[in-house]
């Protein structure tokens, strides 16, 4: 019965007009800088503009195989390999002309 009584409640803060209105505004607008919240007295840094963060979707059995080669890498003796740094490696190695048609 709590539970319920727990879900009505939250259901009930989140169909207001005012938590749809804060989330277009945060999440849903068209400014590209997003709104964050600064902690007070800290001072925010610069942001990078030589890199982006992206987010890709893998299969399970992809991401294995990446983490395993990561990982032999770096027992070799690759201290600094990451998934992102032997995908970029792969990317600028890759020969298009033996590429499959079915991907």
């Amino acid at each position: 019965m709590e539970r319920d009584t727990t879900t009505q409640s939250v259901r009930t803060l989140l169909d207001g007009d005012e938590v749809r209105e804060v989330l277009q505004k945060t999440f849903f607008s068209s400014d590209k800088k997003p709104v964050r919240a600064k902690a007070e007295g800290k001072k925010t840094a610069a942001k990078p503009d030589h890199y982006e963060v992206i987010c890709i979707s893998m299969y399970r059995e992809d991401l294995s195989m990446l983490d395993e080669k990561v990982a032999a890498l770096k027992a070799a003796g690759h201290r600094k390999m990451s998934r992102s740094g032997l995908i970029r490696f792969a990317l600028s190695n890759v020969d298009l002309a033996k590429l499959p048609r079915a991907y």
